[in-house]
């Protein structure tokens, strides 16, 4: 039976796995194998295992099920397969479908481990890749060949929150066949459905608001099942980039506020955005939920929020960014995002630091750029924090 569950309800219900004992909490199956109950049992489940059979952690896991069941049905998708780490749900969705020869064309305006897979590793391996400013349809209709294996990009870009059309990029790789690999951690399950909008692979980091906690590593590949179990777990299984079931675990609670957290985190962000655009000492704000963003009707239509992150010069360059991260009292200086915790970020010297200087310009990553992470601390506390920071600066 098809269930007609909103998202709060799927969030709390869905992949459920009760054992003989009728836990209400899901269980931690914190097991490395699987006994079996006859040799022609282990034979028969090494050459097809069912739905709710197991072979090997790294392989499957009850907990890890339950949640690739979750983020599945919460997405959209036919399946999941959940990894070590958001990383490796990138690599493992691009090295499984590529080979030599293959052509891939790709937004520039990435994380930096993204850039690397894309630049170094698949280029060492004979992979073809073009980079386009993701925000021109015109750049990706040129770059686009009928030989082409698979666009890839962010929906929305890090650090400076620029957004890709889905829907538009979508139509023109699929005129050709290509298939479409969407990195949707700005965005968030809640914030996008990617897979209506044309995506055929969505690939999320659960490190940051599906786990929401500063935790744990984890990542997923979200696709069809042919692609999930055919394309993407034989090289995930075989390679070592399965999810662990504690981190399964601790994920799966995760998502069960997923939906409460991201809406008021983004409802402060809003409120903080607007206020940043008003003061004196920050030189620009790139928020998609403001009308000044240039994509903002893109992000309403393709959204409906603004999402966690807001990006934000501060006026006076490095040194000014520095004093203002360094008066904050409860926003932390760190790297990760999506946290519960406000999280101010400095990409030009941390997360994007390898980038050659000229391709910090094109994106926008200046030295005063500021990347906030909004978190659920009280609005007006952030705000008060924010503004003393930058009389500081």
């Amino acid at each position: 039976m098809t269930k007609n569950w909103k998202t709060r309800t799927t969030l709390v219900h869905e992949g459920i796995r009760r054992s003989q004992y009728g836990e209400m909490a899901e269980a931690i199956f914190l097991t490395q194998g699987f006994a079996y109950d006859s040799a022609e049992q282990a034979e028969a489940r090494f050459i097809k295992a069912e739905a709710d059979e197991f072979i090997y952690a790294r392989y499957g896991n009850p907990t890890t099920r339950m949640f690739e069941d979750r983020i599945a049905a919460l997405e959209g998708t036919e399946d999941a397969f959940a990894t070590a780490s958001g990383m490796a749900a990138v690599n493992g969705a691009l090295t499984s479908l590529l080979r030599a020869g293959d052509h891939v064309v790709s937004a520039r305006a990435l994380f930096g481990s993204c850039l690397y897979i894309l630049e170094d590793v698949l280029g060492r391996f004979g992979v073809k890749v073009t980079f386009v400013d993701g925000h021109d349809l015109d750049q990706w209709r040129k770059a686009v060949t009928p030989g082409t294996k698979a666009v890839f990009f962010e929906s929305v870009s890090n650090p400076t929150l620029t957004l890709v059309d889905i829907r538009g990029v979508a139509e023109i790789a699929h005129a050709v066949g290509a298939t479409v690999i969407v990195d949707n951690v700005f965005a968030t399950p809640i914030f996008s459905r990617a897979v209506e909008q044309g995506a055929d692979v969505v690939v999320y980091s659960t490190t940051k608001h599906i786990d929401g906690q500063g935790r744990a590593l984890g990542g997923v590949i979200c696709g069809t099942t042919e692609f999930v179990r055919k394309v993407a777990e034989p090289y995930m299984k075989h390679t070592g980039g399965s999810m662990s079931p504690l981190t399964a675990w601790l994920h799966l609670n995760g998502l069960a506020t997923l939906d409460l957290r991201c809406r008021a985190m983004a409802d402060s962000a809003a409120r903080i955005a607007t206020a940043l655009e008003a003061h004196p000492k920050v030189a620009k704000v790139l928020y998609p939920g403001l009308p000044s963003h240039p994509q903002h009707d893109l992000a309403m239509a393709q959204m409906g929020s603004g999402g966690t992150l807001i990006a934000f010069e501060v006026a006076g360059g490095k040194d000014a960014a520095f004093r203002f991260l360094n008066a904050l009292t409860i926003a932390c200086i760190s790297n990760n995002l999506g946290d519960a915790k406000t999280i101010a970020t400095h990409p030009a010297t941390t997360t994007h630091q390898r980038l050659p200087d000229d391709q910090k310009v094109a994106l926008g990553i200046s030295p005063g750029l500021i990347r906030l992470s909004v978190g659920l601390e009280d609005a007006g506390d952030l705000l008060a924090d924010l503004t003393a920071a930058l009389a500081a600066a």
